[in-house]
């Protein structure tokens, strides 16, 4: 087949599903968008039969100013479809795009007569309603609903939809796309993330050996409560274990943090994202790994900071819905997962301070992690049912 992969985000296992499917000698075009920051995944290489473009280059988003981001994101469905004209695939499988690039990349797709499959992360229009009661920006409510539209005339018009949790297909039967629905959770990729020793050479140059390291690495919006982070450091400290705060990320989330911190007296390390290639040794070098998931993102957003925690072997303490399908790996892997309110961090903080206080249970924890991984992050299955959905696309 000749498949065109578009990951707005260019996260790792969409980029190691590509390179298995060209190593099973299709024809792959995997694409990205520079435009974007966030942690990218290993989007270079040479396997046969994968090329790698990219979108947005030259673009600097502009997340806050809704109206520009809006003809920002429009441009960049424009900019895709041409990409799509140019490849010419047989094929296309699309993930985690904003609904302007969605909804324009799908109606080209349909005047060429193209096939596609939506990979659906996120459903947008329910992340939107929840910005709108939370007070986030009031023109979110009648965003929820045009941005709800245009998802949904998407998703009616592509071939076949690929979810990543069950609690997808409510949505879908929604909209009268159920029929069409395959559940395939995401992975995280084992042999690019692997358990590395807590003294390595990225903690070193941090100045982070021999010290307490609480560590987030990934994506964090203000939604997500980041100062939640700074608060549980002082609660750690406060009975008794001192520890530095490590956060990786680009964002909005970086002057809150500091803000409290600075507010608060937490011994805090920011830093932008790293490169792909280091981030086993970022992960490697938290004594724990935290992750943080806003209280309305539970049935609709699977982090995968948390797959690639796993990967890495090391204790993991999630802030997060109970009911995510992240805190359910989470608690099969032994690690804890607490609300993500202020009056739960007392609790989450008593949890933590057990665990970096007993290094032969932490070290347990992390091999149970990094089984679970190896257990539920199969590839094989995965891509040969990717292989088929794309198949029947086709026919």
């Amino acid at each position: 087949m000749r498949i065109l992969v578009h990951d707005y985000s260019g996260h790792p296992f969409q980029a190691q599903l590509s390179r298995e499917l060209a190593r099973r000698g299709h024809d792959v075009v995997h694409s990205t968008c520079t435009a974007y920051v966030s942690g990218k995944g290993n989007l270079a290489g040479d396997t046969p039969g994968l090329r790698f473009v990219t979108i947005g280059d030259g673009t600097a988003l502009k997340k806050d100013a809704y109206f520009r981001r809006l003809r920002q994101e429009t441009l960049l469905g424009l900019e895709l479809a041409r990409q799509v004209r140019r490849e010419k695939p047989e094929v296309a499988l699309l993930s985690n795009m904003p609904i302007p690039v969605l909804v324009v990349a799908a109606a080209e797709l349909r005047r060429l007569g193209i096939p596609w499959v939506l990979w659906h992360q996120d459903v947008t229009a329910v992340a939107l309603k929840s910005f709108a009661a939370g007070g986030v920006a009031r023109s979110m409510g009648i965003a929820a609903k045009v941005f709800g539209a245009g998802e949904k005339w998407s998703a009616r018009r592509a071939s076949a939809v690929v979810v990543i949790a069950e609690s997808f297909l409510r949505v879908h039967r929604g909209w009268g796309t159920a029929d069409k629905v395959t559940v395939i959770p995401n992975w995280a990729p084992l042999d690019e993330i692997v358990p590395m020793d807590r003294a390595n050479s990225w903690s070193a140059e941090h100045g982070l050996d021999g010290v307490r390291t609480v560590l987030y690495s990934g994506t964090l919006g203000l939604k997500h409560n980041p100062a939640l982070l700074v608060r549980l450091a002082e609660r750690l400290r406060a009975g008794g274990t001192p520890v530095r705060l490590v956060v990786v990320n680009d964002g909005p989330a970086v002057p809150v943090l500091r803000e409290a911190a600075a507010a608060h007296g937490v011994d805090l390390t920011l830093l932008p994202f790293q490169p792909y290639g280091r981030l086993p040794e970022v992960l490697g070098s938290g004594d724990l790994l935290v992750v943080l998931l806003g209280a309305d993102a539970g049935e609709f957003s699977v982090p995968s900071k948390t797959l690639s925690y796993l990967c890495a072997g090391r204790p993991v303490l999630g802030l997060m819905p109970a009911d995510n399908l992240a805190a359910h790996l989470l608690r099969r892997a032994g690690s804890a997962v607490f609300p993500p309110e202020e009056s739960s961090l007392d609790a989450a903080a008593d949890w933590a301070r057990e665990i970096l206080s007993d290094p032969a249970r932490a070290q347990t924890l992390g091999k149970e992690s990094r089984a679970l991984a190896e257990r539920e992050f199969a590839l094989e299955d995965c891509v040969s049912r990717f292989e088929d959905i794309l198949r029947t696309a086709i026919r």
